[in-house]
């Protein structure tokens, strides 16, 4: 008893720090082997969270059809479920967004009646960890309009401002950019950037494409399981990856430096990796370890301005260094090093980062 509240007490003063590892599914709800494949993906990879891009509920958004379109698959994630399927959620872990296929029986009376979420349920946001989400309502009959004037786009400009999140995640169904059949949604041509996004999910064409645009990323991942759509023979400029062979999933996972989107197939090949980093410090800079308390191994992570000398070791709480886990010269950019556990008992241990006559130290416990 003693040593788990000393644990305890260690793990609190350290301050405790994840990756956030989430999922995002888009236009997939529609019952049979392609959504359960999907399904049985995405569930592999135990994410904290998942999060949709529209169409949950082919195809006409009916209460007769959205439990076997989603709950069938996705119960363990949602809260409050009452379906046929299974167990609820303790906590809510599925957070969706409004696709046209939702809208068209009774103006998503299933799709509002069905979910239990935050704010008026059509927009909303939240936050894990590092990660601030923002769900958008991009149907035109969202009754806070979706132009660049609108109630809705003002209150998610007004959001992202105020938000203080490493990563800000704008998630909706009607793309702004895509080479895709139903191509580029012009009303939602938001300057995303410009409000502080880090990243701009969607749907509605269903094949997967990532772009950059204004210099910020833009992902269409429609392929969750309804059909596959083609790709216009001449692809937008700002594209740069393209696949639509297959059904999918992203797999996301941000940390203090970095958010990584992978694009996975159904059959778990894997089709495209894209990396954002966090904006260089004029200083050399330490971050938190990631995950921390940790058992076996956690990640030291870390910034340099310029090319420069670098040392990074840990100490125990007596002041005795018990590894060193680099020492030599490192080249602008972000870095990350991995610190195995091998023998060192349980406790708390201080990580130290040397470099440009400046010192920097942050906490581990080893669990």
């Amino acid at each position: 008893m003693f040593r788990f509240a000393l644990f305890l007490h260690l793990w609190i003063a350290a301050g405790i720090c994840y990756s956030q590892r989430f999922a995002a599914i888009g236009d997939y709800g529609f019952a049979g082997p392609a959504e359960r494949d999907v399904a049985d993906l995405v569930k592999s990879w135990d994410p904290e969270f998942i999060i949709t891009l529209g169409d949950n509920n082919y195809d006409l958004g009916d209460s007769t059809t959205i439990d076997q379109n989603i709950g069938q698959y996705y119960h363990s994630y949602i809260y409050k479920y009452r379906g046929r399927y299974g167990p609820s959620a303790s906590t809510n872990r599925f957070f969706p967004s409004l696709g046209n296929h939702d809208y068209y029986t009774r103006n998503g009376e299933a799709y509002r009646d069905y979910f239990t979420l935050p704010g008026n349920g059509r927009y909303y946001e939240f936050v894990r960890g590092d990660v601030h989400l923002f769900a958008v309502n991009s149907d035109p009959a969202e009754p806070d309009g979706i132009k660049i004037n609108s109630i809705q786009a003002q209150w998610l400009q007004e959001r992202l401002a105020a938000s203080k999140a490493r990563w800000k995640v704008v998630y909706f169904h009607h793309a702004p950019y895509s080479s895709g059949a139903h191509g580029s949604t012009r009303n939602l041509q938001w300057p995303f950037r410009e409000w502080g996004a880090s990243l701009i999910l969607a749907g509605h064409d269903h094949h997967y494409e990532r772009l950059m645009v204004d210099e910020l990323p833009y992902i269409v991942n429609g392929l969750g399981g309804r059909s596959l759509y083609r790709v216009n023979p001449t692809r937008l400029p700002e594209s740069q990856a393209i696949f639509n062979a297959d059904y999918g999933a992203m797999l996301l996972q941000a940390n203090v430096d970095s958010l990584t989107l992978q694009f996975y197939t159904r059959r778990g090949v894997l089709r495209d990796t894209y990396v954002l980093h966090q904006p260089l410090s004029p200083e050399p800079k330490l971050h938190p370890v990631t995950p921390n308390p940790f058992e076996d191994a956690t990640r030291v992570t870390f910034s340099l301005p310029s090319l420069m000398t670098v040392d990074i070791r840990v100490y125990n709480t007596l002041g005795k260094e018990v590894i060193s886990l680099y020492q030599g010269t490192l080249q602008a950019g972000h870095h990350q090093l991995t610190w195995q556990r091998n023998a060192l008992p349980a406790g708390l241990y201080f990580v130290q980062l040397q470099a440009n006559n400046q010192t920097q130290t942050t906490r581990a416990v080893i669990m």
